[in-house]
């Protein structure tokens, strides 16, 4: 019984050890199997986080098309009105307004008398210089007297030779200095006429700077001012800054005209009278005068106005936004991006430059893809995701606000939005328009050129 007893008692603590054993290797399996499981979910997420950051890091990208312009013949360039003559009118002598008789706005013909100048100063210098001339006259004529007597003498041998030459030097030295005198009393007396002020042309008095009692300084130097504006207007010149492009077609009696938005519907008939005949190497430009006819005076200096220049311009051209264009040490670029979402710099020809958008004559198509506000940093051949602006696709005409100038500004916001998390969702509210998908869960509108399944 003991022997029973104590091999069942063996065996019961065997079978214990054996079932702890397996207990043991079945925590060991699941510590595996967990730790397997740990290692695969780590794995994933870094390979998730990889493809996220590799992601991100393709640059976002507001792209558009240029837009076309209308179809015209003329040649549409911003000027500036500006008198035919006009000239500041300043005192030629000191002293105190006394009187003005033309106002601002006053038509006054040639040679009309303007203003009358009290000088007080000049009236005593010009006495004084009369009185000194009336002295030299008296010596002249003593020394005349002096001068022949002597030589009458000398004839007799009355007196010797010496004083005869000393009296006639003496005559010669008084007639000088009553030359001197009489020129001091003729600049008196200019400086004295100067004091009424005449219109130098038929004009418009445009600006009246002094009133009765103000000082006035001889001159345009130093504390002097202008008493007048005077400006002829009739006929009204315009200059213009003629595209390299279109210098060669420019001659003088070329037909202009000219429009403004304060007569709608009206056009003011001239025409091309020069050219500066050389290229303005900052701008690229021809500098052209039109003259137009202003007999009723409608039009005024200083006005803005549209000129067209009839040169029979019927070749298509496309307008960019500013903002689309970069400015390299090679020269002006555009980035354009294509099927595959690769960008590609582009040397461009400019033409017009309209303020907000500018003319492109050469280096793009109608159909090219163009990055707005490009970064510095972008550069050829670099991959990136696109997201395409509203546009209007109707053509626009030459020198108007296109819908391109201002959509870039608000796109470039929504581009920054997409590479920092927002899974390319844009943000209609601030301008996006067209590509909601924020609050509709709409997908955003693709270029038509490029891959949708790309689109981040």
């Amino acid at each position: 019984m003991t022997d029973e007893s104590h091999s069942s008692s063996n065996a019961g603590q065997a079978q214990k050890k054996s079932h702890l054993f397996l207990f043991l290797i079945l925590i060991a399996i699941v510590l595996v199997a967990i730790g397997g499981i740990t290692l695969l979910q780590r794995r994933s997420q870094f390979k998730a986080l990889a493809n996220d950051t590799q992601t991100q890091s393709i640059p976002t990208v507001a792209v558009t098309h240029p837009t076309v312009e209308e179809s015209q013949e003329d040649l549409v360039l911003p000027g500036t009105m500006q008198a035919y003559v006009e000239t500041p009118i300043y005192a030629r002598t000191n002293g105190y307004l006394k009187k003005w008789y033309y106002d601002i706005g006053a038509k006054v013909p040639k040679g009309a008398l303007l203003a009358e100048i009290d000088t007080p100063e000049i009236d005593q210098q010009l006495v004084a210089a009369r009185a000194d001339l009336n002295t030299a006259k008296a010596n002249t004529e003593l020394s005349q007297t002096t001068a022949t007597r002597y030589d009458g003498l000398l004839k007799t041998d009355s007196v010797s030779k010496q004083e005869v030459d000393n009296a006639n030097g003496d005559l010669a030295a008084k007639r000088a200095t009553q030359n001197s005198s009489e020129a001091n009393v003729r600049r008196l007396e200019d400086l004295k006429s100067f004091e009424n002020v005449y219109a130098p042309f038929s004009g418009i008095i445009t600006r009246r700077n002094v009133d009765i009692g103000n000082l006035i300084n001889a001159g345009n130097g130093g504390s002097a001012q202008q008493l007048f504006y005077l400006a002829q207007i009739d006929p009204i010149r315009v200059y213009v800054n003629v595209p390299e492009l279109y210098a060669p077609s420019i001659h003088p009696g070329l037909g202009a005209y000219l429009e403004l938005t304060q007569y709608p519907g009206r056009r003011f008939a001239g025409k091309i009278v020069r050219t500066a005949n050389a290229i303005d190497q900052a701008s690229r430009t021809l500098l052209t005068e039109i003259d137009v006819p202003n007999k009723t005076g409608e039009l005024l200096p200083g006005g803005y106005s549209e000129a067209h220049l009839e040169l029979k311009v019927d070749a298509a051209r496309l307008q960019v936004p500013v903002n689309a264009l970069l400015f390299r040490a090679e020269g002006l670029r555009a980035i354009t991006v294509d099927a595959n979402h690769t960008t590609h710099l582009r040397p461009l020809q400019i033409g017009r430059d309209f303020g907000t958008t500018l003319e492109v004559v050469q280096g793009l198509s109608a159909q090219d893809w163009i990055v707005v506000n490009p970064a510095d940093s972008l550069e050829d051949g670099a991959h990136v995701n696109v997201k395409e602006l509203p546009q209007n696709n109707q053509p626009v005409r030459a020198g108007s606000p296109s819908t391109n100038s201002n959509a870039p500004q608000t796109s470039n916001g929504a581009a920054a939005n997409n590479s920092g998390g927002n899974n390319g969702q844009s943000n209609a509210d601030s301008g996006g328009g067209a590509n909601d998908r924020g609050k509709k869960g709409k997908k955003a509108k693709e270029p038509s050129v490029i891959p949708k399944n790309t689109q981040q």
